[in-house]
């Protein structure tokens, strides 16, 4: 049997996954494509989030894209100055809530972003400048706990406004705009 992937822009406001079963009406990832059916997205990003997304039908790829080895890039666009200082502390890692109990998250990669990346508007507007600065920066973690970055950018003092993953492992977004799929023979 022959595998589909894809990679896609997953657009604010969308679940990451086919079937909703609760009562309110939520946007789902098959309103973007008709993607053939067994097609799953490895990992998730949550409503508010956007950006790459993977999606197979081969179940096998899906577990070792999960897996702790692969890396996700994060861009975060942050409340504030971010300032070098937080993203050493988020470079050694934080503690964060996870199902109830703290938690400290390892090591990662953390940068500022001096370029406003072009990501197109967001579903939804965030804010104006009336409401004070904001500034980018990419975190890139090898783990994935429940809206994770959002909880370490806030533990620094910088709470997250807009997160956009940008890449997984050696697979980038690239120029894909929010909603588009792209076929892929493999990741």
């Amino acid at each position: 049997m022959s595998h589909h992937h894809f990679i896609l822009h997953k657009p604010y406001g969308y679940l990451s996954q086919f079937i909703y079963e609760l009562k309110r009406k939520k946007k789902l990832l098959g309103e973007l494509y008709d993607f053939p059916e067994g097609t799953m997205a490895i990992g998730r990003l949550d409503e508010d989030s956007e950006g790459l997304l993977l999606l197979t039908t081969d179940g096998k790829v899906s577990e070792q894209i999960r897996s702790k080895k692969v890396e996700k890039e994060y861009y975060v666009q942050v409340d504030g100055v971010i300032t070098q200082e937080a993203i050493d502390v988020l470079k050694d890692g934080v503690e964060i809530g996870f199902d109830g109990e703290k938690y400290r998250t390892k090591k990662c990669e953390a940068r500022l972003v001096h370029e406003i990346p072009d990501f197109g508007p967001r579903g939804k507007k965030i804010r104006d400048e009336r409401h004070g600065p904001t500034t980018w920066a990419s975190i890139t973690v090898n783990e994935g706990k429940f809206r994770q970055v959002r909880k370490m950018t806030a533990a620094v003092g910088f709470p997250t406004l807009r997160l956009v993953r940008v890449r997984i492992g050696n697979v980038h977004l690239g120029g894909l705009q929010a909603g588009g799929v792209l076929e892929v023979s493999d990741f």
